[in-house]
């Protein structure tokens, strides 16, 4: 296991991020049960990554977004990944989530950070206010990844935290500038 990941989870009010954290970390979301405000909660999950590595991920659940109330900023700094998590029952969910990663992208200082996007609320199908093509396609452009997903169905969870996980942790390739070696070490040296 190696560093703890930092992960914030946002979106607009009453979208499901606390239980889509709830259900994948302990599996005991309620189905129906009444939306309870968050201001912020921190959970520790470990993760099994895409290789066989277990990676401790630190989760914060942020305050559902309303209007005029602007993302805090903090939350920019320190982040090694986000979640942003929409609801597929509510185009205004979506636009919000839009925005709050178009301000990531601003505030992130050229840190590379990991983003994948939750279309939560599978289970309301019949009342699908964002369309699942036009969703992926806005995900393509933007170069995030995209799942639609259930609190309802654990395992539509499990994909995209796997994925998050593994993306965060992967091993640093070789760097592409040569280690400086003095090749001449008799000339740089001092005879007393």
């Amino acid at each position: 296991m190696g560093k703890s990941c930092k992960v914030v989870v946002c979106g607009l009010a009453a979208v499901g991020k606390t239980a889509v954290l709830e259900q994948l970390l302990y599996a005991n979301h309620v189905a129906g049960s009444e939306p309870m405000e968050t201001l912020e909660d921190i959970y520790i999950g470990s993760i099994e990554t895409d290789r066989g590595t277990r990676e401790q991920v630190r989760f914060y659940d942020t305050r559902g977004l309303r209007d005029g109330v602007e993302f805090p900023r903090h939350y920019y700094t320190f982040a090694d990944g986000f979640v942003l998590v929409y609801s597929i029952d509510s185009k205004e969910s979506f636009k919000r989530m839009e925005a709050l990663k178009k301000d990531i992208d601003r505030q992130r200082d050229k840190k590379e950070v990991t983003i994948v996007v939750l279309g939560n609320k599978l289970d309301r199908d019949g009342d699908r206010k964002v369309e699942h093509t036009a969703a992926q396609s806005w995900a393509k452009a933007e170069r995030v990844r995209l799942w639609e997903v259930s609190v309802v169905e654990r395992h539509t969870l499990i994909e995209p935290f796997v994925f998050l996980a593994s993306k965060m942790t992967q091993p640093q390739s070789k760097s592409t500038f040569p280690l400086s070696r003095n090749k001449n070490k008799s000339s740089s040296s001092v005879d007393g």
